[in-house]
């Protein structure tokens, strides 16, 4: 009988035992890791493998790294949106902050002018400030307030740094009502600066130009000429600044020229003015004669 007849068949014939396959592949693993670390024969080997692996470690490792780039994404655009939050009320505060500072500055400034425009004045005044509109909205009035100790009465003059803002109607405890120049019943007697020539500005009411009425086609004023108080009504001291001619209208066949001005004082927009002291008081003006005199004299002369 043949030999191979004893013989296990193949399919239960059994290999060296765990034991011996853990030791050799244990002490073959030694030696290649000190064969490595002493010559290093396998880096180009350990190279090849480790690229090879590499887009199977980089899909491995996609999810993870997603992951955190998008919590580090929000993350980074709550802070974001937080610090620009933060920026935007330091901004705001420090806005606020320039802006009051510059009111400051534009009123330091305007004090400084009145605080001139009153020593070249030379006469005595009482600095006030508007406190509120007139309540009339077909009237151009304001209401200013002064010290209380102070003895302010109708009729007196009332500028700002610029020019004349109108004249004092009613006077009241620690208060006056102004009429502005540009109430359509105010009329202010001046003078064109440049040529001396007189005449009256009259107001034309809310939202319209104060204008020189009656002033004949030929007279020698032109657009640019600034108009200055007179001095000869006893309210308003000489040569302050009134208005700028802004137009002449002058028409063929018409009498009067159109003369639209505007006022140079800050009529809506000074807070604080000047209450000019009042002038002395004129001569009372004669009393025009009679229609029966003036009757009785036109005989005498053609009597002679």
């Amino acid at each position: 009988m043949p030999a191979y007849a004893h013989e296990p068949p193949p399919f239960f014939r059994r290999g060296p035992s765990p034991l011996a396959r853990f030791a050799f592949f244990g002490l073959l693993s030694l030696v290649l890791l000190v064969t490595d670390s002493r010559f290093a024969y396998l880096e180009a080997m350990r190279g090849f493998v480790g690229s090879a692996l590499l887009p199977l470690q980089s899909v491995a490792t996609w999810p993870g790294e997603a992951a955190e780039r998008i919590g580090d994404y929000f993350a980074s655009q709550r802070g974001l949106q937080g610090e620009n939050e933060a920026l935007q009320r330091q901004l705001l505060a420090q806005a606020q902050a320039v802006q009051g500072h510059e009111d400051l500055v534009r009123e330091n400034a305007r004090l400084r002018a009145l605080l001139q425009v009153r020593e070249r004045y030379g006469g005595s005044s009482v600095p006030a400030e508007v406190l509120y509109g007139g309540r009339d909205p077909f009237r151009q009035k304001l209401v200013i307030g002064f010290p209380s100790s102070t003895q302010i009465k109708a009729g007196q003059a009332v500028i700002d740094e610029t020019g004349v803002i109108g004249q004092v109607t009613r006077s009241f405890h620690g208060m006056a009502e102004v009429t502005l120049l540009t109430d359509k019943d105010h009329a202010v007697p001046v003078k064109v600066r440049r040529s001396g020539l007189r005449s009256v500005l009259y107001g034309a009411g809310a939202g319209r130009a104060p204008e020189l009425r009656f002033m004949a086609a030929n007279a020698d004023i032109q657009p640019g000429d600034v108009l200055v108080t007179s001095g000869i009504d006893g309210v308003y001291p000489p040569d302050l600044a009134v208005a700028a001619v802004t137009s002449v209208e002058r028409e063929t066949g018409l009498m009067f020229a159109r003369i639209v001005c505007q006022p140079l004082a800050g009529v809506d927009r000074s807070r604080q003015v000047l209450i000019l002291e009042p002038l002395a008081a004129l001569p009372e003006r004669p009393e025009a004669e009679s229609e029966t005199e003036a009757r009785k004299k036109g005989a005498r002369a053609r009597r002679r």
